[in-house]
């Protein structure tokens, strides 16, 4: 099992009182998974991701990262655990427009203030990895959207994270990328054995996952299984 919550709630003031974006939700997911997230708009999927990612807090129950509590975690320890555990690979590609494909992937590392030849060696061999050694020197608005998706999942992996958190991940893209993009991201959870989460509303995503996660109003679906 690498990741536990349990009665794990966010919720927000509003003007009308309180909105509750997840509510009570206790699941576990085991190491090597590939899990979806589905549910209507509105549902808490997103929430819920970031939340598994360390990048909102809940206000109350209990998130467990191996061990380790994410919940009672400071911003500091956060910012640790998600740059040396977690990849994210967004919807909307979020590359950095003046870099390369090589350099965008180069980020974390240079974050992390690795050597220059250490980030690019890194990156080349990601880039060769996603089928994308012919670009290494293009920009994002040299790529398609495609290729721009694999720069993104590439660069989610150059700190060799054990789980990647995709949100929409082909909500951009036409259904052939689409299925192109979802079939590299399960030959990396095969392969390199990583723990996929993926929110989704396509069917088509939904398919490649070995597990199933459905929330409605912050809630597990009634015939939900608590334990993946």
């Amino acid at each position: 099992m690498i990741i536990r919550t349990e009665k794990l709630t966010k919720r927000y003031l509003h003007k009308n009182g309180e909105v509750f974006a997840l509510k009570d939700i206790s699941l576990s997911i085991e190491k090597g998974s590939f899990v979806t997230i589905t549910g209507p708009s509105g549902a808490g999927k997103t929430t819920l991701l970031l939340a598994l990612g360390g990048l909102i807090r809940p206000s109350s129950g209990e998130i467990l990262f191996n061990t380790t509590p994410l919940h009672h975690a400071t911003d500091n320890e956060l910012a640790g655990f998600r740059l040396n555990n977690v990849g994210f690979v967004m919807q909307n590609f979020a590359l950095v427009p003046y870099l390369t494909a090589a350099e965008n992937i180069m980020v974390p590392l240079s974050l992390q203030g690795k050597p220059k030849d250490i980030q690019r060696q890194a990156a080349l061999k990601l880039l060769e990895e996603t089928g994308l050694s012919d670009r290494v020197d293009h920009l994002p608005r040299e790529l398609s959207s495609g290729q721009q998706q694999r720069v993104a999942i590439a660069r989610a992996l150059i700190n060799n994270p054990s789980v990647l958190l995709a949100d929409e991940p082909t909500g951009n893209l036409d259904p052939s990328l689409s299925e192109e993009i979802l079939n590299l991201l399960k030959k990396l959870n095969r392969e390199k054995g990583i723990t996929v989460i993926l929110v989704t509303h396509s069917q088509l995503a939904e398919s490649f996952g070995s597990h199933m996660i459905r929330i409605n109003q912050g809630r597990l679906n009634m015939n939900q299984a608590p334990l993946l």
